[in-house]
């Protein structure tokens, strides 16, 4: 079976199981269509919904994926005339269908088809195609009917299937390459730009974009820090999160931080051990059956102890943890799925990434954790603690207040030169031992400081 058919037969399977689910609704999902940046003909990228590749394999701008219990029909547009002098030529609608292994029909006739039926929205992000959704469907009594679809979706895709595990692979593949390349062009004076550059390019020669918004800094104390107009001076921690995202919109997910010189200094290296060790701890964890927030606390409790042991924090690690004093150095979750979504899913809420009967906690170390579910085979997850010296949080009395005489702000003051640390690899969920899809990015204090300035040397 060649690649093209392989996926069309993957598709009808996802598309069944979801059907199976809505009982008497009929579900309605965008592809979605490109947005204008300043005027209509020039474009951001198009990025298909997720839900709509998840059930087709591809995206096709515009079009409408019905589904009910009896079948799935694609509603999509007619090539126009005009098509093949700006774009190319244009699949006609039939070898369309017959390619993806479903039934399409024009989508003029789409209106028509829904009329009468009870149907659950999945709604789309941008806003021509959100607007076109929600005149389709009506304003009438919903909640419940979009409830069910969104309940179907979350089904299919909290567990990967092998077309899914061969795309976060793929996804990984190009992450690691991306990791490797910033590494090896970093040296006191490079820019921050000139590396993210770099690690984009690495991207790009695998056919693959970038996932969200690269973080390639050396402020890494700035959790989702998208600039990039620093010089990297020797003594700097280079904070580099960036991912893949593949031609079928697979993820990748990966964070390391490295010493811009070569070398980690001996404070780096201390906490830079202290966090490696909370990752390791928390990826071992990764197992059928294991609570996610188990994961997350006991990454916390790593982490709060290698703190004591330096000093930083004082007293009972179990007591830390539960005031959240590790909180003030860790302050997000550890981690969330990953699939069609770098944060899969996140468009459909908590009920993706809180299992029923589950709700976010107030408490200050736990209320940013995106994920509270019992593990399950074949379930991707990110796992990336880290140690940030926040001064939004550190500077804060009413925020450390928790600590009291826990915190030993004179031995923190030796470690200045950690602004942040994050280490963060993709794991796969198997009925045994966790599978580190993104093993092969050098994380180990030796690998690291070997992979940095590489092509320079």
């Amino acid at each position: 079976m060649n690649q093209l058919k392989h996926l069309s037969a993957i598709c009808a399977r996802r598309r069944a199981a979801f059907s199976r689910q809505l009982g008497e609704i009929t579900a309605l999902i965008p592809a979605g269509a490109p947005s204008p940046k300043n005027y209509p003909a020039n474009t951001w990228p198009y990025r298909p919904s997720s839900h709509f590749l998840f059930l087709i394999g591809e995206g096709i701008e515009g079009a409408w994926l019905v589904v009910d219990q009896q079948q799935a029909t694609l509603f999509a547009r007619a090539p126009d005339p005009d098509d093949a002098l700006w774009h190319g030529a244009t699949e006609p609608l039939e070898a369309l269908g017959e390619r993806l292994g479903i039934a399409v029909r024009p989508l003029a006739d789409l209106e028509a088809a829904l009329a009468g039926r009870r149907i659950g929205l999945l709604k789309a992000q941008d806003p021509v195609t959100l607007a076109r959704g929600e005149a389709l469907v009506g304003a009438g009594e919903r909640a419940e009917a979009d409830r069910v679809v969104a309940i179907a979706m979350i089904e299919g895709r909290l567990r990967h299937d092998e077309g899914a595990i061969a795309g976060l692979r793929r996804a990984a593949e190009a992450t690691v390459a991306a990791h490797l390349a910033g590494m090896a062009h970093s040296a006191p004076g490079v820019g921050e730009w000139v590396i993210a550059a770099e690690m984009i390019a690495a991207l790009g020669r695998r056919q693959c974009g970038t996932a969200y918004g690269p973080i390639v800094s050396v402020h890494g104390e700035v959790l989702h820090n998208h600039h990039h107009h620093n010089v990297a001076q020797a003594g700097d921690l280079l904070l580099a999160d960036v991912g893949a995202e593949t031609p079928g919109g697979w993820a990748g997910d990966v964070t390391r931080t490295w010493p811009i010189s070569g070398r980690y200094s001996p404070t780096q290296k201390a906490i830079y051990e202290v966090v490696l060790a909370s990752q390791i701890a928390a990826i071992d964890q990764v197992r059928v059956g294991v609570r996610y927030r188990d994961v997350h606390l006991t990454a916390g409790r790593v982490l709060a102890e290698g703190l004591v042991d330096l000093g930083i924090l004082r007293g009972d690690v179990d007591g830390l943890v539960e005031d959240d004093v590790h909180a003030l150095f860790f302050p997000h979750g550890v981690g969330h799925i990953i699939g069609l979504d770098v944060h899969d899913m996140e468009d459909l809420g908590d009920a993706a990434g809180y299992a029923p009967g589950r709700l976010r906690s107030e408490r200050f170390g736990l209320g940013f954790l995106r994920l509270d579910r019992d593990l399950e085979a074949g379930m991707a997850v990110t796992i990336e603690p880290g140690f940030y010296q926040v001064p939004a949080i550190l500077d804060d009395p009413a925020r450390v207040a928790v600590a009291g005489d826990r915190l030993n702000r004179e031995i923190l003051a030796k470690f200045s030169d950690v602004r942040g640390i994050r280490i963060e690899d993709d794991v796969l969920v198997t009925e045994g031992d966790p599978e580190v899809l993104t093993e092969a990015a050098p994380k180990s204090v030796e690998a690291v400081e070997a992979a940095v300035g590489a092509a320079r040397s």
